[in-house]
């Protein structure tokens, strides 16, 4: 009889000690490692096997074969459809992560209400949750005549069982995956082993029965998804559930899609009735702004093919002599700031060394667009020198360490959401000038003519 071995394993990158210790040798991280039974003192990966013989030839095809579009499966809610592509693909997997409490079960109970109630048949599966809790929720959205089949299991042998007997559900939801046990691998659900082999058999199932299966997922303390990384290798889309729990609104950010687009996000609005879409959000994220209101701009930025604006306020305060400045940022990123600062200081002959900057992305929103370079840099002279930015003015554009204004992707599109939103002027790189977008644009070619612009020098 093989002798077990002991092992363990981290429970943040997978990697295998047979010694514990306190921080695991690959990730640096601490109290990860935890022990699981191991196998004989052979692995399979020691056996030796003939390679050229025992195995089943692989088919190959061309790059110019043939192939049909996958099917898709509307979820009856547009901005979850926006994020996936078009819905969701038939003998696929989906995982959706996000922070507790931030409506991911609401979302998905929403999607497979919708779509039990066009005639699909879906099950939900909570491991977390009993199945009176859920019904409780679905009659709080106002969804309990739903046919949805519901059942409280943390078992994967049994969830397949049950679900192999009959008809398989064009939708399954397994809430959460980190719940899920396999009987096959030694271990307490949510670890790494659990983790990666209960969804291994989930997929398996997908692939074979042309189920789409959803899996929920449990996020870190940095936002990263628990468990092995290479579980988000395995799944064909990878959703991010974001937000913050003191402000209205949820962002659905598209992360991997095999099927479709990344970075394709939906936008909902958490209310008493659970999630609702939100068709325009650029109206979501811009506060009511009045004349003469120093250090804000309007920036159009750009999530995937939708333009979202978001209103971009800075605030400067001068110190007295000796004391040390304070740089505060929300919702944009620190080094991009102190870029922006050096060149306003270096190109611009504005000083900013003896004053606290912050700044704050109106609505908690996130802002990773380069093209916000020029709104911020707007926002921060306007502040210094409380001369307001044009209330009906947009500013976009990509700052250069040099003070050049470059352009940035997808300018039209940008343009057009303003003139939608009621917008008349923007502020954008001198190679956009021709854009026949019926905006009144005013175009810069390098940093310094966009200072004295603002300052009324020229």
């Amino acid at each position: 009889m093989a002798k077990i071995q002991k092992r363990y394993v981290c429970q943040s990158c997978g990697s295998v000690s047979h010694r514990w210790a306190g921080q695991c040798a690959d990730c640096a991280e601490w109290n990860t490692l935890v022990e699981e039974a191991g196998g004989g003192n052979v692995t399979p990966f020691q056996a030796k096997h003939n390679l050229q013989s025992g195995g089943r030839a692989v088919v190959m095809v061309g790059l110019d074969a043939e192939i049909a579009l996958p099917d898709r499966m509307p979820s009856g809610i547009a901005e979850l459809d926006r994020a996936l592509g078009g819905g969701f693909v038939e003998a696929s997997a989906t995982l959706i992560g996000g922070d507790p409490g931030i409506g991911k079960s609401t979302l998905l109970l929403q999607a497979a209400a919708k779509m039990a109630l066009a005639g699909l048949p879906v099950a939900y599966v909570s491991g977390e949750e009993a199945a009176d809790q859920v019904r409780l929720r679905a009659r709080r959205l106002g969804l309990g005549n739903a046919p949805v089949q519901l059942a409280a299991a943390t078992s994967v042998r049994d969830i397949l069982t049950t679900l192999g007997q009959g008809r398989p559900p064009a939708l399954l939801v397994i809430d959460s995956i980190q719940t899920m046990h396999s009987d096959l691998i030694e271990g307490a659900p949510g670890t790494v082993s659990q983790v990666r082999a209960s969804a291994q058999e989930l997929i398996r199932f997908a692939k074979e029965r042309g189920t789409a299966v959803v899996l929920v997922g449990h996020v870190t303390k940095d936002g990263s998804i628990a468990g092995p990384r290479v579980l988000e290798h395995m799944v064909d889309t990878v959703l991010s559930f974001e937000g913050e729990r003191s402000h209205q609104y949820r962002i659905l950010r598209a992360i991997k899609n095999r099927f479709g687009g990344t970075d394709e996000i939906g936008v909902f609005a958490m209310q008493t009735e659970g999630l609702a879409e939100v068709a325009n959000p650029s109206a979501l994220f811009l506060t009511q702004r009045e004349e003469g209101v120093t250090g804000t701009t309007v920036f159009p930025a750009l999530e995937g093919t939708r333009p979202v604006l978001v209103e971009i306020q800075a605030l400067v305060v001068r110190l007295a002599s000796g004391a040390t400045p304070r740089r505060a940022v929300v919702g944009w990123d620190t080094g991009r700031l102190a870029m922006v600062l050096a060149v306003l200081e270096a190109r611009c002959g504005l000083s900013f060394s003896a004053c606290e900057v912050y700044l704050n992305i109106a609505g908690g929103y996130r802002v990773q667009d380069p093209a916000a370079d020029l709104a911020v840099a707007a926002a921060l002279v306007s502040a210094l020198s409380e001369r307001p930015v044009p209330v009906d003015a947009v500013a976009f554009g990509e700052i250069a360490l040099s003070g050049e204004i470059r352009p940035v992707a997808h300018g039209p599109l940008r343009l057009k959401e303003a003139g939608k939103l009621g917008f008349e002027r923007a502020l954008v790189p001198s190679a956009m000038t021709g854009d026949k977008s019926g905006l009144s644009l005013t175009g810069f070619r390098t940093l310094g003519g966009f200072v004295d612009h603002m300052l009324g020098r020229g």
